[in-house]
């Protein structure tokens, strides 16, 4: 560690033990506040709490009560975000029951969510991100790191769908939906600023701010993170902006969203060797000092909302969406430079119609076109069946159009059953820019057009027992098509145009209890899926794979007292390979019944929160994830983890508030991503206890 680092850690720690002392000064010290003051603090407080028990939610494009909803959805608010001040949005999404994000090298992740950890056109496409409702990303061009261009950190709420997403939502909602939701432009009126400094030359700016009246409004906000970097010759710096305008008339409501974000990152590649992540020699150290990743991101949306067209309550989204990037493929062993860029222009939009007291009718349209590029070019000598040189240079034009349906009957007070379809309707014009031949493992295919046309549906009810007690349940089937480099990036053990729609069916049931000092809700679910694609050992492509997904889910809000509130989430889940494969390499046989790999059985997130008095409050958070196998075979697996975490806050002014956090307080040697591949065993390494400091303050 140099100089100027260590200095850096030296400050941040004696701030952070200057600012404990200031705390047990403060409540050792006569706490009397004056009653004006105090009586402003429990109404924020009172304020809180309902924010806290009466969630409104977007899944089905509208905001809508929690509670009522036939399905598993986990949020966030902006409450509980300002309490963790996420580096990245992994601290963030892993306090949700089922969701396992992995932190990779700097802002890259994997994640999982009723599945196992999904890499490749797997891990692309089988979850759907959204801001604001619109999807970060056209559906055949998705991103592994799919939270990229998320505004998490400056979102007013993050939420998450378990399972299937409803019929309004179509291509990669397989397991489930990621939506980041910003400020209302018509229903915000100041704004906040923060600044956080922490270990390994980390700094995070933001601010956001808006004003609005009766008629329109005004939103801004920007985020700025540089990140020294944890290990060797890595590091971030980020930019990331948001504006909104919003207009109200008597017919309608319109809010023009603009989302911007630029990723410059100097990656760290893997740590090889048993038990790598321990060795404090080898877990700074990078082996890719060469990798990198450069992106940059634009959405703009405009949402309509008209009140009244001939009976109908209406939502019109149209949107325009751009991305470029650039980075080194450092995991694989041709090192090979993957430049890929889309554009695309489409809508989304829904008509809601109450027939009568017992029936409403949605119904809808989405349509999608996208321009895609990609090319991959390997600039290192011939290395086993990876050749040097152009392995890929083409062009896909993907267009989308799904019509859906949903028809909802409340046939008494208590009960509620929905029914809906959708239909997807995909075509892709592939343009070979280079020979149509095979070169080394590489397969360019001629020029082409495929289409793929899938049904999802969704059967569900809901019953209301007691003003406390909701049970639900839901049978629901997930589809999407190939990605496009599942179909055009090609190796030569594959049959051009062979490849079919991913499915995935789903039941799930649920029950939600919810009372003045405790809510829960537990859920269970079973799912089947079908074409599942990915890369097996050997680097080749599977197109046929079967697996299975069940478990259950626990989400758990508690008041203990005035003072102490307990939060938890926990899961357990099975996923499993349904089919057999030999391979070449002994640890990647598939034998059906096998656990999938980096699937861990058990997760838990549990936090503690302690209002100490008025003006400070402190949460312990403790993390676990269960051991997990890191081959197909199940012949090596990780010993899991649990980490813990310390976060306090002092607001000694309503408008001010200083933090601090201290990551991995016992300063656990542990691993985010553990991997067995190309005969080692390899990891990223978690960061020794660590400390960032902050400020934040309201206007």
């Amino acid at each position: 560690m140099n100089t100027c680092v260590l200095k850096s850690t030296y400050l941040l720690r004696g701030l952070f033990l200057a600012l404990l002392v200031c705390a047990n000064f403060y409540v050792a010290a006569d706490t009397k506040v004056e009653a004006e003051s105090k009586a402003e603090t429990e109404a924020e407080s009172d304020n809180q709490e309902e924010q806290l028990h009466t969630i409104v939610i977007t899944l089905e494009r509208r905001p809508t009560d929690k509670a009522t909803q036939a399905a598993s959805v986990g949020h966030l608010t902006e409450i509980e975000m300002d309490r963790v001040a996420a580096q990245h949005p992994a601290e963030l999404l892993n306090r949700l029951p089922s969701v396992w994000v992995q932190q990779g090298s700097g802002q890259e992740h994997l994640t999982a969510l009723r599945s196992p950890v999904l890499t490749g056109g797997a891990g692309s496409g089988s979850f759907l991100y959204l801001q604001d409702g619109v999807p970060l990303r056209s559906a055949g061009f998705a991103n592994v790191n799919g939270l990229f261009g998320a505004q998490t950190g400056l979102a007013r709420q993050i939420e998450v769908v378990r399972g299937p997403g409803d019929v309004t939502y179509g291509s990669n909602a397989i397991h489930g939906i990621f939506n980041v939701l910003s400020d209302d432009p018509l229903a915000t009126s100041g704004g906040s600023g923060s600044l956080t400094l922490a270990e390994f030359e980390r700094s995070d700016f933001s601010w956001k701010g808006g004003k609005s009246d009766s008629v329109s409004g005004l939103l801004a906000g920007v985020q700025i993170f540089h990140d020294g970097g944890y290990r060797d010759d890595s590091g971030v710096d980020q930019i990331k902006g948001q504006f909104a305008y919003g207009y109200s008339a008597a017919e309608y409501d319109m809010r023009l969203r603009l989302s911007l974000h630029h990723l410059e990152q100097e990656t760290a590649g893997f740590v090889l060797g048993d038990n790598a992540y321990e060795d404090d020699a080898l877990r700074r150290t990078n082996p890719n000092p060469e990798a990198f990743r450069d992106l940059d991101h634009a959405l703009i949306s405009a949402e309509f909302d008209i009140h009244e067209l001939s009976g109908w309550q209406a939502t019109i989204t149209p949107y325009v969406r751009w991305t470029e990037m650039e980075f080194l493929m450092h995991f694989l062993p041709s090192k090979a430079l993957e430049e890929n860029d889309h554009w695309s222009l489409g809508f989304l939009s829904q008509f809601r119609r109450e027939l009568n007291e017992q029936f409403e009718l949605l119904v809808g349209f989405d349509w999608d076109y996208t321009e895609g590029n990609l090319t991959e070019t390997q600039a290192r000598p011939d290395i086993f069946s990876f050749t040097q040189g152009l392995h890929y240079d083409y062009q896909v034009t993907a267009k989308e159009m799904a019509p859906f349906a949903r028809l909802r009957w409340q046939p008494s007070q208590d009960w509620q059953l929905q029914a809906g379809m959708r239909i997807n309707h995909t075509r892709y014009d592939y343009d070979n820019k280079t020979v149509a031949d095979s070169v080394g493992r590489f397969l360019r295919a001629a020029d082409r057009d495929d289409s793929f046309t899938t049904v999802t549906s969704k059967l569900a009810a809901s019953y209301q027992a007691t003003n406390k007690d909701f049970w639900f349940a839901s049978l629901a089937r997930g589809a999407r098509p190939p990605q496009t480099t599942d179909l055009y990036r090609l190796q030569i053990n594959q049959t051009i145009g062979e490849l079919d729609a991913e499915t995935l069916d789903s039941f799930e049931m649920g029950w939600r209890h919810t009372n003045s000092s405790y809510q829960f809700e537990i859920s269970a679910y079973s799912m089947r899926k079908r074409n599942f694609f990915f890369r097996d050992a050997d680097g080749f492509n599977v197109t046929n794979g079967k697996t299975s997904h069940s478990g259950f889910e626990l989400a758990a809000n508690i008041d203990l007292n005035q003072q102490l509130n307990w939060q938890t989430s926990l899961s357990y889940g099975r996923h499993k390979y349904q089919f057999n494969r030999d391979v070449s390499r002994d640890s990647e046989i598939i034998s059906s019944g096998d656990d999938i790999d980096t699937a861990p059985r058990w997760l838990a997130n549990s936090r503690l929160l302690w209002d100490i008095n008025s003006s400070w409050q402190s949460e312990l958070e403790l993390i676990y994830v269960d051991d997990y196998y890191t081959d197909a075979a199940n012949s090596n697996d990780y010993s899991g983890h649990t980490v813990a975490n310390l976060r306090l806050s002092w607001q000694p002014k309503p408008q001010v508030t200083l933090f601090a956090r201290v990551r991995n307080i016992a300063d656990k040697r542990f691993a985010t991503r553990a991997d067995f591949a190309f005969g080692n065993e390899r990891y990223f390494p978690g960061e020794e206890r660590n400390v960032a400091i902050g400020i934040k303050y309201w206007y």
